[in-house]
């Protein structure tokens, strides 16, 4: 059974929920055009999250996707944390700035955010999507109940089988490929780095729920093969990033139709989790770096304010550039162009 029937889907796409990236209008576009939009509610507070729900239904009437980051919440590491400004004050003072003095947890998991938990049951969205975990029963409980359709990110057949334990609806099989956060439970795990069509297929033949592919698929070629391997959908994020209703900004933009989208880093050291990204100045510092990096997400209070001292002086590749393995197939074209582009790709 594939429970995206329910919400009347025309395309099997999926806009992925991009922190940083993706816009209500950007989701309204993509709901608008027969596929799930999506908004990263993640790094947020529930007022906020509030307004851009309310954002996108301004837009649309369609359904749409809100993500939610569902971490182990970060245990404060003083002595880890100061090692870490230490580490970085000679890139903050070659830009004129100093580090903060102490680092802070910038947003709380949602499996601590009563407060976010209470405004997903008042506004209902049709689809809530996690990254990095699962939530506990009771609010898995409670937003089922609401009539929430419940997606996992997985990047391994145990973690779809907790999703499935826990009761979640349909998994999105993310690849190594992928760009942005690796959704991984547990970052200190080993990783078995399944490319997408591999994990695609093992969890469509394993894990007994509906599969979404996700990690380095750019266009409708790309869409048809994890199809072909039994996904009920593909999730696409680095394709989205050029869109004019993205919110990235010319540098990011710049880089993504640059040599440099040929090569994509995993780091840890921008906010304290595995992410892929596009090789800048920040990643290249990092790969040279053997030092702890604190918890997720208080190594990116660092990380941001380092970017904001860089930018004030003119350097902007300090960035959060996340892309994926496919950033050189990008495209610059409107939202609702791209799913017809794909559309089109995908029976030609």
């Amino acid at each position: 059974m594939n429970p995206l029937d329910s919400l009347g889907l025309s395309v099997p796409i999926i806009q992925a929920p991009m922190a940083g990236t993706s816009t209500p209008d950007m989701a309204a576009a993509v709901s608008n055009a027969g596929a799930l939009g999506s908004i990263a509610l993640g790094a947020v507070d529930a007022p906020a999250a509030r307004a851009m729900i309310d954002a996108v239904r301004a837009r649309t009437d369609r359904p749409f996707n809100v993500n939610l980051f569902v971490h182990t919440p970060a245990q404060a590491k003083p002595d880890v944390e100061q090692r870490w400004i230490a580490a970085l004050a000679p890139l903050f003072a070659q830009y004129g700035a100093k580090p903060p003095p102490a680092l802070r947890e910038i947003y709380p998991s949602f499996a601590v955010d009563d407060a976010m938990l209470a405004m997903l049951l008042d506004a209902k969205p049709a689809i809530v999507s996690f990254h990095f975990g699962l939530p506990d029963a009771r609010r898995i409980t409670a937003l089922k109940g609401a009539g929430c359709l419940l997606l996992a990110t997985a990047t391994s057949l145990d973690e779809a089988l907790a999703a499935k334990a826990a009761g979640i609806d349909a998994i999105v099989a993310q690849g190594f490929e992928a760009g942005g956060h690796r959704g991984m439970f547990d970052p200190q795990a080993p990783d078995a780095c399944l490319g997408t069509m591999v994990l695609a297929r093992l969890l469509v033949a394993r894990c007994g729920l509906p599969v979404i592919a996700a990690g380095g698929i750019m266009d409708g070629r790309g869409v048809r093969a994890a199809l072909a391997l039994g996904a009920i959908a593909a999730q696409l994020g680095t394709a989205f990033i050029a869109c004019p209703e993205s919110s990235a900004d010319a540098a990011y933009r710049s880089a993504l139709f640059s040599p440099v989208a040929c090569q994509t880093m995993m780091v840890s050291a921008i906010s304290g989790r595995p992410t892929r990204c596009l090789a800048n100045s920040f990643t290249l510092w990092a790969a040279a770096q053997d030092a702890q990096t604190p918890d997720y997400p208080i190594a990116y209070d660092a990380g941001k304010a380092l970017n904001q001292a860089a930018r004030a002086a003119g350097e902007y590749g300090y960035g959060a550039q996340w892309a994926g393995q496919g950033a050189p197939l990008a495209r610059c074209l409107p939202a609702a162009d791209l799913i017809a582009t794909l559309v089109a790709e995908m029976r030609a």
